[in-house]
């Protein structure tokens, strides 16, 4: 058993999605992937917030409404209008103490109360996707950071590598955190997660480097909570084809000394060849480590870019 699945990460989740009959018909929604594969890394913490409220299995299903400016979620079927926001976003105030200790959650699409986007917003009768679910809403703006993703979205291939990745990621800093966060740890914390910053966001790559610089001992504690803001925001959006190959063509200049001719041009070949979406990822990333492996270079070893999760999660194989 690999370490990875037997360190698994805490990981939240629509209760619906692992197969708890709590959807207001009765049914659920379990999703394969996420349980069967993903569940292989993840330790899921199951929660239905409709049920945690006191929403009945099986119940009428809600919405949510606008009049004017104000956005309510209620049961279009009660004539008392009575709004179910506030007390959505009270619990997921209540559940504050386990969402902390989370490192991702993945939500139950177009869902009143879980939808991370586009959910139905009802006016006038007629609907329109431009909501977000009253829970999820909640959770993002008391945990900004957290990584966050519909189970919808884990279809499209970028999306899915993109939220695993930012998965580990953040797993990674709440460790360093726990273990007593020193300058020295953010510094290095900082030096192994740099390509990664710059396969996703330039400006953010260049900004962070000289405000790490600035940072005496005195000031770390304070500074570690702007910086994950900035990283994790950073890190949410997914990386272009443009975006990897400014990479790879960068961990290639550290081969620069040690390639023969026929080795450098090989390598140009395969990073062209994913650019124009010929091969995946993964390819050039396989030859990079079997060159890294013939002639050692202990920053791009360290480096989270070369090996962000598991290689058995085959993430990059379809990026």
């Amino acid at each position: 058993m690999s370490e990875a699945v037997k360190n698994k990460i805490p990981v939240g989740i629509s209760a619906c999605l692992l197969g708890d009959e709590v959807r207001y018909n009765g049914g659920h929604k379990r999703h394969s992937y996420i349980q069967q594969t993903l569940g292989q890394y993840f330790e899921f913490r199951r929660f239905c917030p409709e049920v945690d409220i006191g929403l009945g299995i099986p119940r009428r299903p809600i919405r949510i409404v606008r009049e004017g400016e104000a956005l309510s979620v209620v049961d279009p079927q009660d004539e008392s209008d009575h709004d179910y926001a506030p007390a959505l976003a009270e619990t997921a105030d209540a559940q504050a103490q386990w969402l902390k200790d989370m490192s991702g959650y993945i939500l139950k699409k177009d869902s009143p109360s879980c939808g991370m986007e586009r959910v139905k917003v009802y006016s006038g009768g007629m609907p329109e996707r431009s909501g977000v679910g009253a829970f999820a809403a909640r959770v993002m703006e008391l945990f900004p950071e957290l990584p966050l993703e519909e189970e919808g979205r884990l279809g499209d291939s970028v999306l899915r590598e993109n939220f695993i990745q930012r998965v580990y990621v953040y797993d990674r800093w709440k460790h360093m955190v726990a273990s007593g966060l020193t300058l020295k740890k953010l510094l290095d914390f900082h030096a192994r997660h740099k390509l990664i910053l710059l396969s996703h966001c330039q400006k953010t790559y260049r900004d962070l480097g000289p405000k790490l610089a600035k940072v005496n001992k005195a000031e770390v504690d304070a500074f570690a909570a702007d910086y994950v803001y900035d990283l994790m925001k950073a890190l949410k959006k997914p990386a272009s084809r443009g975006d990897h190959v400014n990479v790879l063509q960068h961990v290639q200049g550290y081969l620069k000394n040690d390639l023969t001719p026929e080795d450098k041009a090989e390598l140009t070949e395969l990073i062209a060849r994913y650019q124009d979406g010929t091969v995946p990822l993964i390819v050039p990333i396989t030859l990079l480590n079997h060159y890294f492996r013939k002639f050692p270079d202990e920053y791009i070893a360290n480096s989270w870019y070369m090996h962000p999760y598991p290689a058995e999660m085959a993430l990059q194989n379809a990026i």
